[in-house]
């Protein structure tokens, strides 16, 4: 099942990236790049989701739509 999430992303002042969101508790991930960042965050919320599950704990996300409005950044 698909979930949306909303990401927090900065940069840091090391360079990296840093993606959290207040969604889904203890979701954290970090990279050199934002896509990179992006990739490791689905892993750790899709880890974490699976965590739930087994704990029998009911996600408060909505179910993803058909259509949606996605923020893409374009460096041009």
């Amino acid at each position: 099942m698909e979930r949306i999430v909303n990401l927090y992303i900065e940069k840091l002042p090391e360079g990296i990236y840093l993606a959290t969101s207040d969604e889904v508790q203890g979701l954290i991930a970090q990279g050199r790049t934002i896509q990179e960042t992006i990739e490791i965050a689905q892993d750790v919320a899709k880890r974490l989701f699976e965590a739930q599950e087994a704990r029998h704990v009911e996600r408060l996300l909505p179910q993803a739509a058909e259509s949606f409005d996605y923020p893409m950044i374009v460096n041009a």
